[in-house]
């Protein structure tokens, strides 16, 4: 008999700058992949209609991620276009950018979706990932660049 294991991690790095451009803090953060990501992955293979993952968002959330979860539970800011997506091999790499007074406060979580409007019932709403973290304080005038990469792989 054949068994893979299939695993998907998540792995975050938060760097966040003052107004000149100084780092002041960087961060790496696992993740949970939630239910709902994992239905849309499967849904990808054999149908290319959802729209793809677009959009990160953060927030001031601090429960525990779960699997059952659709959305941040406090967030701090509109959701944000990705800057960039790339896949490699069996990563795909998701970068955000939140500009000055986006996302100011006491940032304890994150997440990545595939719309920009979180009520939005019509179409496509799916949250793939959720994070919580320690606490960082993103000032009025910081950025907070945001790299999370999504890695899939198989052990037999």
């Amino acid at each position: 008999m054949i068994k893979d294991n299939l695993k998907l991690k998540g792995d975050l790095t938060i760097v966040l700058k003052d107004k000149d451009g100084r780092v002041k803090e960087r961060r790496k953060e696992t993740n949970r992949v939630v239910d709902v990501g994992l239905g849309f992955i499967c849904s990808r293979m054999i149908n290319a209609g959802t729209p793809v993952m677009s959009n990160m968002a953060i927030g001031s959330g601090t429960d525990t991620p779960s699997a059952g979860q659709t959305d941040l539970t406090s967030a701090l800011s509109s959701r944000v276009a990705l800057d960039s997506i790339t896949q490699a091999s069996n990563t795909v790499t998701y970068v955000a950018s939140f500009s000055t007074g986006e996302g100011t406060g006491a940032v304890t979580e994150a997440g990545i979706f595939n719309n920009s409007d979180p009520d939005d019932t019509v179409n496509s709403n799916i949250m793939l990932c959720r994070t919580t973290f320690p606490v960082i304080n993103k000032q009025a005038d910081d950025t907070m660049l945001v790299t999370w990469t999504i890695t899939l792989t198989a052990n037999p």
